[in-house]
């Protein structure tokens, strides 16, 4: 699949974006606390502290590795990551080794239904369409075996912002509530909307569970059928 956001990152634009954003741990927890007042891995510590350190974990859209090292650094070892940036996944390899690293993208995960048992993505779909956005969340909830994580630019209503000077880019949305009304089988577990410090911008972070098997279509599917 191709989209015009695609080739953007795949480009200079993209490329840019990783030199300006390489980030060891500490360097990602300060970078929260001056936004946020919090620490990225105080945040993680909150969303994922009864997830089990062998559980495998996908972060679709992990460019060269932050958030990866930053669940290395709890614990995590079974961890996977999807990128769509040559430059970024050759720069996430040297960083993880023994991390299990692709090319690939939100459209096409290339792994089974239910492979992982948290999929995630971190400031990923704000960048997808959002006439292409119910493809990527099927793939994601497609092989979420038990969780679906996120932290994302949030807004009540999906709202288009300029980003760096470039329109069709960047939205805002609730993309939790997004997850729940296209899919009926998860639940949200937790959400935390959290305030920029120096503007007014929120990021929202949630965790869904898969809990039930699906045995009906959604209100989405049925509204789409």
């Amino acid at each position: 699949m191709k989209t015009a956001q695609l080739e953007q990152w795949r480009g200079e634009f993209g490329r840019a974006y990783t030199d300006r954003n390489s980030l060891s741990p500490t360097a990602l927890d300060a970078l929260y606390r001056k936004n946020f007042g919090i620490a990225r891995s105080e945040l993680n510590q909150r969303f994922l502290a009864g997830i089990p350190r062998d559980a495998r974990i996908l972060e679709v859209g992990c460019n060269e590795g932050n958030q990866l090292c930053a669940l290395r650094e709890m614990g995590f070892r079974r961890i996977y990551g999807l990128e769509i940036q040559e430059y970024a996944l050759r720069r996430a390899r040297q960083r993880l080794e023994s991390a299990q690293l692709a090319l690939a993208t939100a459209f096409e995960i290339p792994y089974p239904d239910r492979f992982f048992d948290v999929v995630f993505t971190s400031g990923v779909l704000i960048h997808i369409a959002p006439a292409d956005l119910p493809r990527a969340l099927r793939e994601i909830h497609r092989c979420a075996g038990r969780f679906i994580w996120g932290h994302e630019y949030y807004s009540p209503q999906p709202v288009e912002v300029t980003y760096r000077g470039h329109k069709s880019l960047l939205w805002k949305a609730d993309y939790a509530r997004l997850y729940l009304d296209l899919f009926d089988d998860l639940d949200l577990v937790r959400a935390e909307q959290i305030p920029y410090l120096e503007d007014a911008n929120v990021d929202c972070m949630f965790l869904l569970s898969r809990q039930k098997p699906r045995s009906t279509p959604s209100r989405r599917d049925v509204q789409e059928a």
